[in-house]
């Protein structure tokens, strides 16, 4: 007659062999144990994927293993009463053992094939550009503008996560902070950018695997192309022989962060208002405080701001995202030859009407084609497709610029490249900011780029340089 109290002498295989939801919670425990050695092992070393493997990591993984845990004892009491009961026999030695064997190989083969297939390619997801801008509708905007950038092959994880362990952990922190914020509908509109939020990797981290700050970029040329506001939408240059330079030759780069040139600021958190530059050359032994009168010093207590390492991004801000203006934006389409130059005042209604739109619907090419009829019925009738496509091409621009549910506007996010639009690069070379011997940080415009030509119609320069049959296409439109 079997030992109904078999099962007592071997509580560990009888504990995992004796009932079937037993079985599973081993099964969830041994499964969920695995794939979280595997994220661990695979990503606690080297360039960190995307933060939200730590919603991997500390919340779902967990949850299916302390799930297992609670199965194993549930089914183990259901085991017990079932044999007190008369209902089920206690496992001999032989047949737990044998199904203990079947459950480890049985679990090996499984884990194999997550760590392998399943786990790989959830990390791999998770990784890609698709799953941080389209994934997730809060970095929409974001993601949007990247798709534009000479940087959208570049992936998020590489300038937006630290390389190594440190990195990892805090990706994985201010991806479970994003996860609740999310769920909670609690997250900023719009969101803060990545300087903003102190959450962007430091650019000798990041840019600087690609860019050296050492290399002499030269003097490139710059031209601008813009349009007037007036009917015939006239074409106007601006041309400039940048001094952008690098390393020891000087120039923007080289003035710096060329060698030895070492830059902090005290400034908001939004880091658009600077109160106090501090400079300091090693090579020439020389150290200059600039500050507004009033403000505090960099160094000093209590000031109000915070002090920061200058490093690429913050003159290049917004490089791998960039949101236009309305100007810039109608510019360039006219320039591509998506808003016809030949329509009368294209430009300042295409402006005005972006600048208008409260809401991202459909109504913006009807208001482009309203101004046509109700001011050149002529045109209106022989240019309809025309003037049906630019108004779509109006839309496309509001769409990738304008998000009225997460707070982005136009102008929501100041590129500090320049200063067309923004005070750039005027936050520091204002004239204001001061030494106590009255030395500013100087405006002088020749410091970062000789003029050419500014907003010249057909500039000379431009015939020299072989590109007015460029704009002579364009006024055929």
């Amino acid at each position: 007659m079997p030992d109904s109290n078999a099962g007592e002498s071997r509580p560990v295989l009888a504990f995992l062999t004796s009932h079937w939801l037993s079985t599973l919670g081993s099964a969830l425990v041994t499964i969920a144990g695995c794939s979280w050695l595997f994220l661990v092992v695979l990503h606690a070393g080297g360039r960190t994927p995307n933060p939200y493997v730590g919603i991997l990591i500390v919340f779902a993984i967990p949850a299916i293993f302390f799930a297992g845990l609670i199965l194993i004892p549930i089914g183990s009491w259901l085991a017990r009463r079932r044999i007190q009961a008369g209902l089920a026999q206690a496992p001999s030695r032989t047949a737990a053992l044998r199904s203990l064997a079947f459950f480890f190989v049985t679990m090996t083969v499984v884990n194999v094939v997550i760590a392998s297939q399943v786990t790989y390619r959830a990390v791999t997801h998770m990784e890609s550009d698709q799953f941080c801008g389209q994934s997730c509708h809060v970095m929409k905007p974001q993601f949007m503008a990247n798709r534009r950038s000479v940087h959208r092959n570049v992936a998020c994880v590489e300038c937006h996560i630290v390389p190594g362990a440190a990195g990892f952990l805090e990706a994985k922190m201010n991806g479970t902070r994003q996860l609740f914020e999310v769920t909670f509908n609690d997250y900023p509109r719009p969101v803060p950018s990545g300087l903003q939020s102190i959450h962007l990797a430091s650019s000798t981290e990041t840019c600087e695997e690609c860019h050296s700050r050492a290399v002499d970029l030269g003097s490139p040329l710059r031209v601008i192309s813009k349009f007037k506001d007036d009917e015939a939408n006239t074409p106007i240059q601006t041309v400039l022989v940048m001094n952008v330079g690098g390393g020891r030759s000087g120039g923007i780069h080289g003035a710096h962060l060329g060698p030895g040139v070492q830059i902090r600021y005290r400034a908001d958190s939004t880091r658009q208002t600077i109160s106090s530059v501090e400079y300091s050359n090693a090579g020439t032994h020389e150290t200059r405080t600039y500050a507004v009168s009033g403000a505090a010093v960099s160094g000093a207590k209590g000031s109000g701001a915070q002090e920061f390492l200058m490093q690429c991004a913050d003159c290049h801000n917004r490089q791998g995202h960039g949101f236009e203006q309305p100007g810039d934006a109608v510019d360039g389409a006219i320039a591509a030859g998506q808003i016809p130059i030949g329509l009368p005042f294209a430009r300042k209604t295409a402006i005005e009407i972006l600048k208008a739109s409260a809401s991202n619907d459909s109504g913006i090419p009807a208001a482009f084609t309203a101004f046509y009829q109700q001011k050149y019925p002529d045109i209106a009738a022989k240019r309809a497709n025309d003037i049906g496509n630019a108004g779509k091409t109006l839309q496309s621009l509001y769409d990738r610029n304008v998000f009225p549910d997460l707070g982005v506007k136009w102008g929501a996010y100041p590129n500090n490249l320049g200063h067309a639009d923004n005070a750039g690069c005027f936050r520091c070379h204002d004239e204001n900011h001061a030494t106590p011997q009255k030395k500013t940080i100087s405006q002088d415009c020749s410091l970062c780029h000789n003029p050419l030509a500014v907003e010249e119609t057909s500039p000379a320069i431009m015939k020299s340089l072989g590109l007015d049959q460029k704009i002579s296409q364009l006024l055929k439109q």
